[in-house]
């Protein structure tokens, strides 16, 4: 039986049904893990621009305690950070599902590895720009 073909590019590879459900599968549940631990952290705040802020902890009014709540933030803010591109970047690739134009590299239009893509599901680069990127960095 023939794999069922999503779509092809100019470099006539493609990326099979198949695989590319499964890819969507698992940035749909990482996007909800990573959901959750922004709402572990983090919390609505309507005066932030993004609309959310990283809960600061309050331990106590001594010193030490004070030190430990400052240290504390930075690390959430940090991890809030971060996690708030990682959601980015899976709602970018489920963007990109949804337009068909998953596995085309945003830089020079040619087909993204179909193992790069199961590695990072998030990418939207080829390897070789991406090389040609972290370079010029």
């Amino acid at each position: 039986m023939e794999k069922e073909v999503v779509f092809v590019n100019k470099n006539e590879q493609a990326i099979a049904q198949e695989t590319l459900k499964n890819i969507k599968d698992s940035l749909l549940v990482q996007k909800k893990r990573v959901l959750e631990e922004l709402n572990n952290i983090s919390k609505i705040d309507s005066h932030e621009a993004d609309n959310r802020g990283a809960q600061f902890p309050e331990y106590g009014d001594k010193p030490d305690e004070n030190a430990q709540e400052i240290s504390d933030f930075s690390t959430t803010v940090a991890t809030q950070n971060i996690l708030e591109k990682s959601l980015n970047d899976i709602e970018k690739a489920l963007e990109r599902i949804e337009k068909g134009t998953y596995g085309i590299c945003k830089y020079c239009h040619n087909s993204i590895n179909e193992k790069r893509l199961v590695a990072r599901p998030t990418a939207g680069a080829c390897m070789t720009c991406k090389t040609e990127l972290q370079e010029n960095e």
